[in-house]
């Protein structure tokens, strides 16, 4: 069998693809993709531990203005390209970008007020920008085989934004591609919002804080070192593309959007004393009501969005962010530590979080059901592949077909001992109706989602309504290394 090592070493032509065992590769060439790696395979491995904790400070992504503005329209422009950035101190590392920037920009959205964004690749190998979460025409889905072509390709990208207000984000979705060009950057915010959401006087304007986190892995150079499936040594914690940062903040409450841009880190996010953390919303946007916890999990590709109040501390007092997920490896010392806020300052704070952020509507009548198995092999080969109802992914194949309007319900279980997954769905937002056996009727589950975890065994039902385009559209797992190893499906809406 050629797997997707073996096809990247091979240097096929950009311009092909390859089909095999009903595989369908992108084409790469190899050299461009290994020189990312500075020094190569045989360079040593910075040691984590070395990283000073909390010496930077957390920067914010830029916000992207259109370049045109029209009564319905807003017109972006954005480059996929290279850029050297000092994510370490004292060292450079080579990322993938959406216009230089490391994290990628924000394109701040409104309902009904559409989006129309220009990307040109000038990567030395093609890709597919996916907004993850929107509701979109299949023509700019970002499906993992419509792509754009290397050095120099465009295509134009149209966001009706019919929906709700969500907390979105793009990244690549090229099949094979996709796993190592987030890990090395491409990514990017997209907030969508509407009245409901602007009605509600919660923390606004600078209180108001994006949040990309991840995990990697560096080079004694500093360069990225990406293997496949490397859960185990992708040590260091970045937020906002720096290791462990530092964040100043006031005495006051503050909103964070927390974007799990790993391709495989779970976080399960809990403030060092433990105090409360109030959840707001997820995926789809606001939850019903505010969730008070002290600990919010977010899987890969998930969003939680969350307000922090900081007027119960000093000014002078430092508060840890940690990390205290078990759902995948690594030094507590290194992956359970995340960011520091420092309270410099006092601030006068007149918003609010109200008992009530909103009202989701009644489901519709379900008119059917389905099953979905996620697995994959656990024998640690190189060759191991995962798979979707014991299947690896054809961009040929449909494999479900459901009628235009069809509200379904969906039972998706994790067949897996060992490996935790989740699960995305393309088109729709949906809601979780039950969690191992357990009814869902709130918490952080309780908005609407698309994208959701799945420990080893677990099992969720969720339901889906599938309106607004017709067409095919993808869904897998969201741990980027899995769906690159096959745990992916189309579904063809007509």
């Amino acid at each position: 069998m050629i797997t997707r090592r073996t096809a990247l070493r091979a240097g096929i032509a950009s311009a092909s693809v390859l089909g095999t065992a009903g595989l369908l590769l992108p084409a790469v060439n190899a050299a461009a993709n290994e020189g990312d790696t500075g020094g190569g395979a045989a360079e040593p491995d910075l040691d984590p531990a070395a990283i000073p904790k909390f010496a930077q400070r957390m920067p914010l992504p830029p916000v992207l203005s259109p370049y045109l503005v029209t009564a319905t329209t807003s017109y972006y422009s954005m480059t996929m390209k290279e850029a050297a950035k000092e994510i370490l101190p004292g060292r450079s590392t080579t990322v993938r970008t959406f216009n230089g920037s490391f994290p990628g920009p924000v394109v701040k959205a409104e309902t009904g007020r559409r989006v129309v964004v220009r990307q040109t690749n000038t990567l030395a190998h093609p890709t597919s920008v996916h907004l993850h979460g929107a509701h979109v025409p299949p023509d700019s889905d970002g499906s993992p085989m419509d792509l754009i072509a290397a050095n120099g390709g465009t295509k134009t990208y149209t966001y009706p934004n019919t929906q709700p207000h969500a907390n979105l984000w793009f990244h690549d979705h090229a099949h094979h591609l996709e796993s190592e060009n987030v890990f090395r950057g491409l990514t990017a915010t997209y907030l969508l919002t509407d009245d409901t959401e602007r009605r509600l006087n919660l923390p606004s304007g600078t209180y108001d804080v994006p949040v990309q986190l991840r995990d990697a892995r560096f080079a004694e150079s500093g360069a990225l070192v990406y293997e496949m499936h490397d859960i185990f040594n992708r040590n260091v914690v970045l937020a906002n593309g720096k290791p462990w940062p530092y964040f100043e903040v006031a005495a006051r409450k503050y909103r964070f959007r927390i974007v799990n841009a790993a391709n495989m880190r779970f976080f399960e996010l809990r403030l060092a004393d433990g105090s409360e953390i109030i959840q707001i919303g997820s995926d789809g946007g606001l939850l019903p009501a505010p969730h008070r916890t002290a600990s919010v999990p977010v899987s890969p590709g998930e969003r939680a969005d969350i307000v922090i109040d900081f007027s119960r501390y000093p000014v002078g007092s430092t508060i840890e962010l940690k990390n205290v997920s078990t759902a995948a490896p690594g030094p507590v010392e290194l992956i359970g530590r995340v960011l520091q806020f420092r309270v410099t300052r006092s601030a006068a704070d007149s918003s609010v979080v109200p008992a009530v952020l909103r009202t989701l509507p009644a489901l519709p009548a379900v008119t059917g059901q389905r099953s979905i198995e996620l697995r994959m092999d656990e024998t640690g080969s190189p060759n191991d592949l995962a798979y979707l109802d014991g299947k690896v992914y054809d961009m040929n194949r449909i494999d479900q077909e459901i009628a235009y309007g069809a509200s379904e319900i969906w039972t998706v279980t994790n067949a897996n001992q060992l490996a935790p997954h989740n699960f995305h769905m393309h088109l729709v937002q949906f809601r979780v109706l039950e969690r191992n056996g357990r009814p869902v009727t709130s918490g952080p589950e309780s908005g609407l989602k698309d994208t959701v975890s799945l420990l080893p065994g677990e099992t969720v039902k969720l339901q889906a309504t599938f309106t607004g385009y017709r067409g095919t559209y993808v869904y897998h797992c969201h741990i980027f290394d899995h769906g690159a190893m096959g745990m992916m499906a189309n579904m063809r809406i007509s």
